[in-house]
């Protein structure tokens, strides 16, 4: 067994690291449990360089959840292993290079997002392909993602089916995370139960935590003082007030007295997205049009309640904005909904603009700033915001006021990479600039959504703020976990009585429960805890196997060509399932030269922060009747190609017509591209014309 030491290969190990990853030296899968910014990846770096110390032909892969946490975890790594040994770093927004198993071929370790693994474990190319026996240590950060259908699941899914089946070539793995989670469980048996199953996924024998020395790794692991910073409502509100009277009326002109009038909640938004749905397969366009517009006044009465009504109202007419100018048949219930507007704006830009009124979150947040900023250390922190819209309007807020920018305040937003039809998103080169400007101290307040919750690693950060969050124990104790500098300050903003205050206070009692569940674990006897172990796996194999038969089903429902497609909006059709292609196993694109009647292109690129192997994004496309959104042009090896968004499309099956939100769900099978038979033809088309 390894001795304690002080230090490792000139990195230093604290004797409460060395003492869980003892097991992970001994060849033995587990799962670190220890604190946000008590050393997880520094001791799992020494895992991974001992591993290949040790091990002739050895093998590591580092999988993460987030672009950032690559090149994050790339410094510590290559600190830890030197120059001996061979890194490579692959997150999909590289450029053009290799291909993925080809790299694995050539490198010691290979620190990646676990998306472009599972890619390469289906992949049929010999230079993306490989297997997850080419591995022989799978290091797993923030691996409580380990459940139900994330990506982290559907890789280690592939080793549990294997290991079953009696495989012996699989690697050792090593689980890290801060926070395990209750799986939403709010009793100790149900707890026990999440954190067993989270074992099972990672086939771990073991949750490592400091026993020995959890008094020293206490002193180490400063936790922020928490405070909650509470809030009256707005009384009055009349700019709310207004916006629910407008719901009002557009409410009583769909004719739908069983839709709630809860205006302003989440509840409310999700009927009314239920309700567009059902409205489009029924062909009830009117309808649908009404709900969609709710959904707009619904989120900004949202936004309203985080931030600013200036924020909600310019978030509502730059909808109707786009709406005038991109719709070309407009409907009946599109008209009326358009001069509500009109009559209305006006009256609502003055509200919004009366100061008297103004959200006392926003005081209680500026009080909070000014505070920590007024110090004459220098300060910096993070602002967690619900949604990407209202953490931008945070920090246009922030640029506004006065006291705050005397104080020297830079802050910026920082937001996840995925793109979104209601507000622009970040690029990963742009959060990676953000992140790296905050560290360096040229920004020092970042306002960010649950991207920056995992993994983010700034020593200097000293302030939280969790600001108007509906989240669960996880998010909450990720999140506090980014304040790593000694008496740091945790601020959780919300109104009194509020059920994000409700929320954040169960949070709390849910965190002791997972730390009873995981003792509870710990304690279990080796034979009942390994038996429990193979039953849950043979169950989720089991229950995946069947699943996967359930959904195979599904797709062989209809035939593709038995299949119409039609716009959501007007619901013209403009093809069938067999016009179709899958392009990367993801895009799916219409082949049939003759779609390009029902659209049009516009004239400037969509702009994508990555360069692809075959192709590279045209412009956004459109209903040539009505001017609905469909998805963007793709120019794949000179071929332009639609690429078509599902949610833009209604299917007209043998059975009615349906509405889906993701391709994976769509009733019949799509075939891969074959360039040669789906691209040649029309490309010789064009050049000919």
């Amino acid at each position: 067994m390894e001795t304690l030491s002080p230090k490792s290969h000139g990195m230093e190990l604290l004797p409460y690291q060395w003492e869980v990853i003892l097991p992970a030296l001994e060849g033995k899968n587990i799962i670190i449990w220890l604190p946000t910014g008590a050393g997880k990846t520094r001791a799992a770096a020494y895992v991974a360089k001992r591993h290949l110390d040790m091990m002739d032909g050895a093998k590591v892969a580092v999988l993460v959840n987030k672009v950032h946490l690559v090149s994050q975890h790339e410094k510590e790594f290559r600190q830890m292993l030197g120059p001996q040994w061979t890194i490579v770093t692959m997150s999909g927004d590289r450029g053009p290079r290799a291909g993925f198993g080809h790299m694995v071929r050539c490198t010691d370790l290979v620190i990646c997002t676990a998306e472009l693994l599972r890619l390469a474990l289906i992949s049929t190319e010999e230079e993306e392909h490989v297997e997850l026996s080419a591995f022989s240590l799978l290091i797993v950060d923030e691996c409580h993602h380990t459940q139900k259908d994330s990506v982290y699941n559907v890789i280690l899914s592939h080793y549990l089916e294997r290991k079953l089946q009696g495989a012996t070539a699989l690697p050792q793995v090593l689980g890290l995370t801060a926070s395990p989670g209750t799986g939403g469980a709010s009793t100790l048996e149900g707890a026990k139960n999440h954190i067993l199953q989270l074992c099972a996924n990672l086939d771990t024998c073991h949750i490592s935590s400091p026993q020995r020395y959890y008094e020293q790794l206490e002193e180490h692991s400063s936790r922020p003082c928490k405070r909650y910073d509470l809030s009256q409502e707005r009384n009055p509100d009349p700019f709310g007030d207004l916006l629910k009277k407008l719901m009002d009326e557009i409410q009583d002109r769909l004719e739908m007295p069983e839709l709630s009038r809860d205006f302003g909640s989440q509840n409310y938004e999700q009927q009314v997205v239920e309700l567009s749905n059902k409205a489009a397969e029924q062909g009830h366009l009117q309808r649908r049009v009404f709900a969609m517009h709710l959904r707009r006044y619904n989120d900004a009465l949202l936004i309203h309640g985080t931030v600013r009504a200036v924020d909600a109202l310019t978030s509502l007419a730059s909808f109707y904005t786009e709406e005038q100018m991109t719709k070309v048949g407009v409907l009946p219930a599109e008209r009326w909904l358009l001069q509500l507007f009109d009559r209305h704006k006006e009256a609502l830009a003055l509200l919004a603009s009366d100061a008297q009124f103004e959200n006392p979150k926003l005081k209680d947040l500026e009080d909070i700033l000014e505070e920590l900023f007024s110090s004459p250390d220098p300060s910096r922190g993070i602002i967690f915001a619900r949604t990407r819209r209202s953490a931008r309007a945070l920090v246009l807020w922030l640029q506004e006021q006065p006291r705050l920018q005397r104080l020297g305040i830079k802050a910026h937003v920082l937001t996840g990479a995925g793109n979104s039809s209601q507000i622009t998103h970040m690029t990963q080169t742009e959060q990676r600039e953000v992140i790296q400007r905050f560290r360096e101290g040229t920004l020092n307040l970042l306002v960010a959504t649950s991207v920056a919750e995992e993994g983010l690693d700034i020593p200097q950060c000293n302030m939280i703020v969790r600001y108007d969050l509906l989240t669960n124990e996880i998010s909450m104790m990720q999140a506090r976990g980014r304040a790593r500098a000694s008496q740091s300050m945790y601020s959780f903003v919300a109104g009194q009585g509020s059920k994000e205050l409700h929320r954040e206070m169960t949070n709390e009692a849910l965190e002791a429960l997972m730390r009873q569940a995981v003792s509870a674990v710990q304690r279990m006897e080796e034979k009942e805890y390994k038996t429990t172990i193979v039953s849950l796996q043979l169950e989720a194999v089991s229950q995946r196997k069947a699943q996967a038969a359930k959904k195979m089903a599904k797709k062989m429902e209809f035939q593709a060509a038995a299949v119409r497609l039609l716009c959501t909006n007007c619901a013209e059709p403009v093809g069938y399932g067999s016009d179709l292609r899958k392009v990367e196993g993801t895009h799916h694109v219409n082949v049939n030269p003759d779609f390009i009647i029902y659209y049009k292109t516009s004239l400037r690129p969509v702009a994508i922060d990555r360069t692809f192997k075959d192709w590279y994004p045209g412009g956004t496309i459109s209903c040539r009747k009505c001017g609905e959104a469909w998805g963007l042009e793709m120019i794949y090896k000179s071929v332009n190609l639609p690429v078509l968004n599902i949610r833009s499309l209604v299917l007209e099956t043998p059975q009615g017509r349906r509405k889906v939100s993701q391709w994976s769900k769509v009733p019949f099978q799509v075939a891969d591209l074959d360039y040669v038979q789906d691209c040649v033809s029309q490309l010789t088309q064009e050049t000919t014309n």
